[in-house]
């Protein structure tokens, strides 16, 4: 049996009495989390460290920071270190402390005030870049720097990084865009950074306060050091951030002490709120992407291709094309980078062009694509050109997801950040690449690049596996020999994602200037408490270094290989935060935005599996074989003492309770499984997770019924009356929610087994089946209906035989099997791979008559695709389509007998699965209705909130309609009238909007049935 487990995670460092208790004394109103989870989940970012932090801490307001800053000031708690923290996706441990962390990213995330005639925006901290240029579309502006984290980074995170990425040579950073910053000081005192003009600046260096203090310090230093700033810091677009001496006296003369703020990874204050300079989104815009047959040959064509005065001009190497090739985004962007079986490209250029009008853009491409017309002597194998916001923003998804896919590889040797963003001018770009390539070669270490080429930044990934003795110092020794190559070319080891660990290089670059860089930390912050180690250290404290900071592979190292590897990527996640994406329409981690807590996330939940699958190793357990042995043993047999655990007082504060919350709130959507670049999938580990938990406690009442619920699905059709009233009336509904069920769907009059018998279709058998000719089987369509399908929503099934017959085929119905879903989504893993090879085995057999197989519902037909799969006696994955899979085979059927209504738009609602999991098929939806004459529009919808099983659960009521609320529901109420064909794919978004809206959205073979002859 798994036992108890203690969290020990961060040691010493966990308690620090009364501090919390007198933030609440004083007035804090946002919210504190100490526990192991949220410590557990807060002791990683994007980089190779772990460091768990004594607390979390979310205020609500500018008040509570204020609160913060005066409680932490008082004498007993001058122990307690401060470190701000943004989206958390640093890649060099810039917010990972053993302190306290600060995050607005949970309440501190309003946009304050939009001024589109001056052009600026006020927001808070924890604003998300993205969140913010939606907002400004209206206006036709946006905020410039662009990220490839854009959807989950926030501002106060780009102001602490002095973030910027694709694009920077015509946008500049963050610190180009910043109008002023308020920040909250150690010492309580705030202030409004803006620049000032001389006669301002002598008033504010007279002041006699901290921030006069702070002032007169940079001051001095900017008069003092002038000649020396301009030898020591580097004429690069990605200069050296984070105190920036060299842009402390702006170009029109004013003083901008946010040169020194940007960048300061919160070592100096805490940004509160930010006012922006935005920029006109520019009106016209086109992508030439160009092949190599070699990735020196992309390098060094990007420097020919900067001379046309292109708005950027990104690198991507063979690696990481291979790893895109594979991903969810390359559905909508193969076209624009055509195989060849000749000479395969191993590098791509893709140059953005942006202009105010089409005339003006054609003249630019026309420039261009005439120069690569003319010069094939540097290796190119062609190009193509993306036109329309559509599909640049499609290849810019893939260029954003390239640090993401470097995750996604087999094995514990994986890439990982810690040189990765080094910067030297343009012109040595490509000898330094072959330097650093060389360099890594020698040490027999793989890697993968992409860069921003224009900028001279490159990003590299060598491939280590951090559990491995002897690839630990390769840390040590690799980074060193990047910053020797650095200095050789001209350039700075970090020219994009910050200091972090690696502030303990700053002294070499910044040479003679670093004690200025320790007046400046001194100033701001006279007791270093404010993310200390990082970029200075004042007097005799001392900086971080790169491996003396304890590292993931310390915890992977316990768990070991094959465990890690046994629990789907879970061990694996590389904190890139591709799922905190704030954007409502994405079907990314619907928990997460409905909660914005970052336990309830798939990264935090595969941390909190991670530390999980740690502790079970300390203690000696391994938990495969344990759920070997739960499987084998009779179903009744460990009760009693999952009863006495259950009620036992010293299992209260077992972390297993942390781990289950967290999964609770996941609705097995699988879109995690689908859109994250590492393919972490959290409904695969939680079902493994569920099943040893339970063999420990005891289960609510509710997983069985769920559990069962397509055995006895046939026995509720028999007394349909009763079971309606159950379902319908408030004395049923009020019985149902005390058992934990809620929502229920009614059964129907329509009985489809009678219904099928009428129109003369039978249950499909391999024995019958082989009876009829080859022809007649090649024509026979077998439809495997799920249970909940044929149960409560018959008239679809109907549907689809009413089109095969239409469309001249013959139709069948597969016998009522047990297809699992519900079984493996809550842990009966051993009943669920029972019922899935013989379920298999029959569809198996059906197959191998040359029928075709078609499932009805996304969510139930992709189960045979990713659960079934690596199940023993399961072979290859059973052939069922989808229906547009089907339907997309034979367009000619579909075109001969259309009747197209007049006047309606025909829209679409997918499924999150469907959507995340097989991104082809919504395309063939698309090509299905155009066949028909009809343009579809694919709605940009989030999750329904209703996902299985999820939404008819009495405690995940509230989050469901939340969900619902957020994105389905402006385009099921805008359906109501006749303009507008409003279809939705799953049976259970059809069955919330029913629950909701009282609307019943059709499945779009009703719509196809309807509109064939």
């Amino acid at each position: 049996m798994i036992p108890r487990l203690q969290s020990n995670i961060g040691g010493e460092q966990t308690a620090q009495p009364g501090f919390y208790e007198a933030l609440m004394e004083t007035g804090f109103v946002g919210d504190i989390e100490v526990s192991p989870a949220s410590r557990t989940v807060y002791s990683t970012d994007n980089s190779i460290y772990q460091v768990a932090p004594m607390g979390v801490l979310f205020p609500k307001d500018f008040a509570d920071l204020k609160i913060i800053s005066t409680v932490v000031s008082r004498s007993e708690f001058k122990a307690i270190s401060i470190a701000p923290r943004g989206g958390g996706t640093g890649t060099n441990g810039q917010s990972l402390t053993p302190g306290v962390v600060i995050d607005c990213s949970r309440h501190m995330n309003r946009i304050l005030e939009i001024d589109p005639v001056r052009r600026v925006a006020r927001v808070q901290a924890g604003v998300v870049k993205d969140q913010l240029n939606k907002a400004l579309k209206p206006y036709g502006l946006f905020f410039a720097p662009e990220l490839s984290t854009s959807n989950r980074a926030t501002i106060g995170g780009m102001v602490s990084t002095d973030a910027c990425g694709q694009g920077s040579c015509l946008y500049g950073k963050t610190s180009n865009h910043i109008l002023g910053l308020r920040v909250m000081l150690m010492d309580g005192s705030e202030w409004w950074s803006r620049p000032l003009d001389q006669d301002s600046l002598d008033e504010v260096l007279l002041r006699p306060d901290r921030i006069g203090e702070i002032h007169r310090t940079v001051d001095t230093i900017a008069q003092e050091k002038r000649d020396r700033i301009s030898e020591v810091f580097p004429s690069l677009n990605r200069y050296m951030t984070g105190y920036d001496l060299a842009h402390i006296y702006r170009e029109d003369g004013r003083f901008d002490l946010n040169a020194i703020l940007c960048g300061s990874e919160g070592t100096l204050a805490i940004i509160a709120e930010a006012e922006l300079n935005l920029l006109p989104v520019p009106a016209c815009a086109a992508l030439v992407n160009i092949r190599y047959g070699d990735f020196n040959a992309a390098l060094e064509d990007a420097r020919i291709l900067t001379s046309f005065k292109v708005a950027s001009v990104e690198t991507v190497d063979e690696t990481v094309l291979g790893l895109a090739r594979k991903d969810i985004v390359w559905t909508a962007i193969s076209k624009f980078f055509p195989q060849s079986d000749a000479i395969p490209a191993n590098g791509i250029n893709i140059v953005e062009v942006l202009a105010d009008d089409e005339t003006e853009l054609d003249a630019q491409l026309s420039l261009l694509t005439a120069a690569l017309d003319n010069g094939g002597e540097v290796g190119r194998l062609g190009y193509t050109v993306a036109r329309g916001h559509t599909d640049v923003e499609a290849i810019w998804a893939m260029r954003k997801r390239a640090v993401g896919l470097l995750g996604n590889v087999d094995g514990p040797i994986r890439p990982v950040a810690f040189v990765e963003d080094t910067a030297v001018p343009p012109e040595n770009l490509a000898a330094y690449i072959r330097d650093f390539r060389r360099l890594l070669d020698d040490a027999g270490v793989s890697y993968g690049m992409f860069g921003h080429v224009d900028a001279g930044v490159l990003h590299v990934r060598p491939a280590l596996d951090l559990t491995r003795d002897d690839h630990v110092p390769m840390v040590r020794q690799i980074s060193d020999a990047v910053v020797a190559l650095t200095r050789k070319y001209g350039g700075v080891l970090w020219g994009e994602h910050g200091k972090g660990v690696r502030s303990e290089y700053v002294p070499e670059f910044f040479g003679d200037l670093y004690p200025c860089l320790q007046d400046i930390k001194r100033a701001f912050d006279p007791e270093n408490r404010l993310n200390p180690g990082k970029i200075a250290a004042p007097g005799a404290a001392q900086l971080l270094k790169i491996d003396e900071v304890s590292l993931r592979g310390g915890t992977d190292r316990v768990i070991g290989n094959e465990i890690r590897a046994a629990f789907d990527n879970a061990a694996y996640c590389n904190g890139n935060g591709a799922c905190f994406d704030f954007d409502e329409t994405s079907p990314m981690c619907p928990s997460y935005k409905a909660a914005r807590d970052r336990r309830y996330s798939p990264k935090g939940r595969a941390m909190l599996m991670r530390e999980w699958l740690r502790l079970l190793a300390e203690k000696g357990v391994d938990p495969r074989q344990e759920a070997t042995r739960l499987r084998k043993a009779r179903p009744l047999a460990g009760v009693p003492a999952r009863f006495l655990n259950s009620l036992n007082p010293k299992n209260r504060h077992d972390f297993s309770h942390e781990v289950r919350a967290a999964m609770d709130t996941c609705l097995a959507c699988k879109a995690c499984a689908g859109q994250c670049p590492v393919k972490v999938s959290v409904p695969a580990f939680r079902s493994k997770f569920l099943e040893l938990y339970y063999g420990r406690y005891l289960r609510p009442f509710k997983d069985p019924l769920i559990a069962a619920i397509e055995t006895i699905l046939p026995f509720m059709k028999r007394i349909r009356p009763l079971y309606n009233i159950m379902a319908g009336t408030s004395f049923g509904q009020g019985l149902m929610r005390r058992i934990g069920l809620t929502a229920l769907p009614v059964l129907p009059q329509t009985r489809l087994e009678a219904s099928l018998a009428r129109l003369d279709v039978f249950i499909a058998n391999r024995s019958a089946l082989l009876k009829r000719s080859e022809g007649e089987r090649k024509r026979a369509v077998v439809f495997v209906a799920d249970a909940f399908t044929a149960d409560f929503d018959p008239d679809v099934v109907l549907a689809a035989v009413s089109i095969a017959r239409k469309m001249g085929l013959s139709p069948f119905i597969a016998s009522r099997q047990i297809n699992g879903k519900a079984l493996h989504v809550h842990g009966y893993l051993g009943r669920f791979e029972a019922a899935a090879r013989k379920t298999s085995a029959y569809l198996q057999d059906l197959a191998e008559t040359g029928v075709t197989l078609v499932g009805l519902d996304p969510s139930m037909t992709l189960a045979f695709r990713s659960e079934y799969t690596g199940i023993g006696g399961i072979g290859k994955p059973s052939s069922v389509l989808l229906p547009q899979e089907w339907l997309a085979a034979h367009l000619g059927r579909l075109t001969d007998t259309a009747v197209i209504p007049s006047g309606p738009r025909f829209q679409l609602l997918p499924h999150c699965t469907e959507r995340s999991n097989a991104p082809a098929s919504v395309n063939q939806w698309k090509a299905v209705f155009e066949a028909m004459g009809i343009e579809l529009e694919v709605l940009h919808a989030g999750c329904c909130g209703m996902a299985g099983t999820f939404g008819h659960e009495t405690r995940n009521r509230q989050v469901s309609e939340q969900l619902y609320a957020m994105s389905w529901a402006g385009a099921v109420q805008n359906s109501r009238g006749d303009d507008v064909v409003l279809m939705a794919t799953g049976y259970s978004c059809r069955s919330q909007s029913k629950q909701i809206d009282k609307i019943r959205v059709p499945h779009p073979l009703e719509v196809i049935s309807r509109m064939i002859a």
